[in-house]
């Protein structure tokens, strides 16, 4: 008996590859402000900057949909986790590696527990990281309370493989009648934590504890499964000039001050729940809906996607550096924002070579030495 034919390569949606890449660079452009808030939600530049990764959610349901909906009769569970261990898990292992390199230079007031931290517990939590297993509170080395404190942002990726696996263990299998009555009660329980939750926003996700679990699982499972289901009915909107007028919306979405101020938090709330809910879903379909593959926009959406992963899951350790020091040393403004602007190009080229002399090639090796078929397109 003959194998069956392997399933012809994929080409990849370059536009929403480049929007994940726009969204990455307001992350890290969030960051950087945020050392300057001082704690004020109010204050804080590029205001909901956090909620790209509801945004990467959605992008990951759709283009894994895209991607694996249609390969299930050649592939298993095993080689779905495989493939996404494969394009998900070295720079993973970089980035905390990265955030230990770091660690002994992160030695500000806004970190309790750094001083008292032994070597022993740093290699424990950097073991744990690099097998993505949350670390307990007890573990934690910084004192924030984060699920993976050498390298924060990993919390995201964590909610990633679990929406992944339910994707592989059951999702893929409903109907979109069910899938959509899924995606509406995720979206009230969403709606639930953004406008009745007490705070007002969708912040929180990157703590082990009930609330912090709770606010994880609600934050991936709408955004996610509604790209599924976003893929499967095929909305496409078409427009000339998709990726600048999808990127202005999502810079714009994720940039407007905070609503409604102290007295009305659930104003603000409601805002980021129809970000996710309606905003993100509109900026997905405008970029799927142009699928060139040449042109000027094109390569730069390619350029900005490629550099979207490693610069999420790298630029932090700096990060922790950046806000020690606003914080401890009170820098003048000028000052600030030139070590700032620093940071944040020091972030854009540590990316670029993890991915060139990293990334690319030990994927590459993993993919030839451990899949049996090409991999599928990038997601």
């Amino acid at each position: 008996m003959t194998a069956p034919a392997a399933p012809a390569a994929k080409t990849h949606y370059a536009v929403l590859d480049g929007l994940r890449g726009v969204a990455a660079l307001i992350v890290v452009a969030f960051h950087v402000l945020e050392a300057h808030a001082g704690g004020d939600a109010h204050r804080q530049i590029i205001n909901h900057g956090y909620l790209a990764v509801d945004f990467f959610f959605l992008l990951s349901g759709f283009v894994i949909a895209y991607a694996y909906d249609d390969r299930w009769g050649q592939m298993s569970v095993a080689d779905f986790l495989k493939r996404r261990l494969i394009r998900l898990q070295p720079m993973l292992i970089l980035g905390s590696l990265l955030g230990a390199a770091l660690f002994v230079l992160q030695d500000y007031s806004i970190f309790p527990k750094l001083q008292s931290a032994t070597a022993w517990q740093v290699i424990a939590v950097l073991i744990l990281s690099a097998l993505m297993i949350p670390q307990p509170k007890s573990m934690d080395v910084r004192g924030w309370g984060e699920i993976y404190s050498l390298n924060g942002p990993a919390w995201s990726l964590f909610y990633e493989y679990v929406a992944n696996l339910l994707y592989a263990l059951g999702l893929r299998k409903l109907s979109n009648r069910a899938l959509g009555v899924v995606v509406a009660l995720a979206g009230l329980a969403l709606i639930h934590l953004a406008v009745f939750g007490g705070r007002g926003d969708l912040i929180g996700g990157w703590a082990l504890d009930a609330e912090g679990v709770r606010i994880g699982l609600t934050r991936v499972l709408f955004p996610f499964c509604a790209g599924v289901l976003l893929f499967r009915v095929g909305r496409r909107i078409r427009i000339n000039h998709a990726f600048a007028v999808a990127s202005l919306l999502l810079v714009a979405g994720l940039s407007l001050p905070r609503f409604g101020g102290a007295e009305h938090v659930w104003v603000n709330g409601l805002y980021e729940a129809l970000c996710v809910i309606l905003l993100f879903p509109l900026i997905v379909a405008i970029g799927a809906g142009d699928k060139q593959v040449d042109g000027v926009s094109v390569r730069v959406a390619r350029f900005f996607g490629d550099l979207s992963y490693p610069i999420y899951i790298t630029h932090y350790p700096l990060i922790y550096i950046y806000t020690g020091w606003v914080v401890d040393a009170k820098p003048p403004l000028a000052l600030g924002a030139l070590v700032g602007v620093g940071v944040f190009v020091g972030s854009v080229l540590i990316a670029w070579t993890s991915l060139k002399l990293f990334d690319a090639p030990v994927r590459r090796w993993l993919a030839q030495r451990f899949l049996r078929r090409p991999a599928p397109a990038r997601t």
